[in-house]
């Protein structure tokens, strides 16, 4: 069953389920690279500083060592003596010591990146059962690290062998030579033999790292039915975002149809653009757009507006023009104020006319729009009726 999953697995990870195994704490790790740059930089450690590290450890070991008998007369001395010792011995090997965990940690920085996550660290009971770990252990992953380590260990070894064997000459004569120059001497043999090992690592490293990185991606492969999965969820978050948004329309509809009835007029051509607008003197330095739409919204805002007895003008190229260029819940440009300033005067004059009913009716206006403002003559342009309404 296993097998036939694997080979169901022919479908790269998506970046979501990548995302996934990163919170997971699952990433391309080399074992490799880390080992080989630890003993670089020990080396180069080694190679720089290694005389001053000598002649620290002389003293420390020459102070150590220095002692009469009025000094272990005193209680107590030997534990002041082991302290002293311990913290000099900290002063010449911390700092090497943080050293080489800096370049661990970007070793390991290096191969899989940066990824802060818990998970790994809480408990998996299911790691308890020896059935289980039996099976990791004897699985291709398991068996394939098992054999590199192996492998690796076998070529370091013969590596230290032939490095032994070639210098073994060389550090039975340094009994024979006074300790510092014993020490120098042993210092040099010792990088030599590094250099070799930091070679055989570094070829490790170097297969190791991209066979790494494809076994990752390799686990983290997908069969159909989880991209399907995937997929479905996806599409599931977005009816679930496409719905509220046509919720969120319909309520922004309803609040704009519910100002018309307070409208001082609508503004539409025959069929296809309608715009409600409100002044109130003294408190709006323009008219503002109170409703706009086009097509059966444009309908809509003409029907409340009869019904609420509230002046609808056909007044076609005004119409388009505001629908273009003015935006709902605002002053109307600038550029059109001359053009509603005249349908307003003859609304005003209009009503003042009805309520008379001695005084003659003014002429329906014919506002000038500058030919600019007209959408029609923007070759293209076509008007989307819930515009207004889109986040």
């Amino acid at each position: 069953m296993a097998d036939h999953d694997a080979q169901d697995r022919n479908l790269p990870a998506s970046p979501k389920k990548i995302q996934k195994s990163r919170a997971e704490g699952q990433l391309p790790r080399s074992r490799d690279l880390p080992h080989f740059a630890m003993m670089v930089a020990g080396g180069a450690v080694l190679s720089v500083g290694g005389p001053q590290i000598v002649e620290r450890l002389r003293q420390m070991l020459s102070t150590g060592l220095h002692f009469d008998a009025s000094l272990l007369a005193r209680p107590g001395f030997m534990g002041e003596r082991l302290v002293d010792m311990t913290l000099a011995f900290a002063a010449v090997m911390g700092p090497i010591a943080a050293l080489l965990v800096i370049v661990g940690i970007a070793s390991h920085l290096a191969s899989g990146g940066w990824n802060w996550t818990m998970k790994p660290l809480a408990p998996k009971f299911t790691h308890l059962n020896p059935l289980a770990g039996l099976g990791r252990l004897f699985s291709g992953q398991g068996l394939g690290t098992a054999l590199k380590a192996v492998l690796l260990a076998l070529v370091l070894g013969i590596v230290g062998a032939m490095v032994l064997k070639d210098r073994l000459a060389a550090y039975v004569s340094i009994m024979s030579v006074p300790l510092p120059s014993a020490l120098a001497y042993a210092g040099q043999q010792l990088i030599g033999g590094l250099v070799l090992l930091a070679i055989a690592l570094a070829v490790f490293a170097a297969i190791d790292v991209p066979l790494q990185r494809q076994l990752w991606l390799r686990r983290m492969r997908m069969t159909r039915e989880e991209a399907k999965q995937e997929l479905k969820e996806v599409e599931g978050n977005l009816e679930v975002k496409a719905k509220m948004r046509a919720r969120m329309r319909e309520m922004a509809k309803r609040r704009m149809l519910a100002a018309v009835p307070q409208a001082d007029l609508v503004v539409m051509n025959p069929t296809h653009y309608a715009v409600a607008l409100k002044y109130e003197e003294g408190r709006m330095s323009a008219p503002k757009v109170v409703a706009k739409g086009a097509d059966l919204l444009a309908m809509k805002i003409r029907d409340l507006a009869k019904e609420s007895k509230v002046p609808v003008l056909q007044q076609p190229v005004l119409a388009r023009a505001l629908y273009a260029h003015a935006k709902l819940d605002h002053e109307i440009p600038a550029a059109l104020f001359g053009a509603v300033a005249q349908v307003l005067a003859y609304v005003y004059q209009l009503r003042a006319a009805m309520a008379s009913r001695n005084a003659a009716r003014p002429d329906m206006p014919k506002p000038h729009v500058p030919p600019e403002l007209d959408p029609h003559n923007k070759p293209g342009w076509a008007p989307e009726p819930d515009e207004d309404f889109a986040e």
